[in-house]
């Protein structure tokens, strides 16, 4: 077993106790922000994020847009240990990661997580990938 997987296994094998300990000590990532409030609601603000494996992060989704946005980033999703999602002052926690985040009008969604799996992990806002609502993130 090479040392990645000793090392992931031993974190899981540590539980949420370690995790929540990581995410006392979060750095915030810029805003990914869709839309803005002078009419451009395909605009994207921060495409592209980079992470480190093993950190906690905080990062606000923002639509600042009218459109309806169906933010997707389901591999990225699937490869890092969330500890919650806010929306509004409000917590969400669960053991699984979400399909994908919908704005209905503007507002922000911020995720408290843990990057786990290094790679890259494309997003898209659903239907508007042609309008250039794309972007990855990178974990190293």
């Amino acid at each position: 077993m090479c040392a990645a997987a000793l090392g992931l296994a031993a974190w899981t094998m540590a539980g949420p106790a370690l995790a929540l300990d990581l995410t006392k000590k979060r750095s915030n990532l810029p805003d990914l922000v869709l839309g803005n409030e002078e009419g451009n609601d395909f605009v994207v603000e921060n495409r592209e994020i980079e992470l480190e494996s093993g950190k906690a992060y905080r990062l606000r989704i923002v639509a600042k847009g009218r459109q309806e946005y169906k933010f997707y980033a389901t591999e990225f999703f699937r490869n890092i240990w969330f500890n919650q999602i806010v929306i509004q002052h409000l917590e969400i926690h669960g053991s699984g990661p979400p399909d994908h985040l919908e704005f209905d009008d503007p507002g922000e969604i911020a995720i408290e997580f843990v990057a786990i799996k290094p790679g890259e992990y494309p997003w898209s806002v659903h239907g508007l990938e042609a309008k250039g609502m794309t972007g990855k993130f990178i974990v190293k």
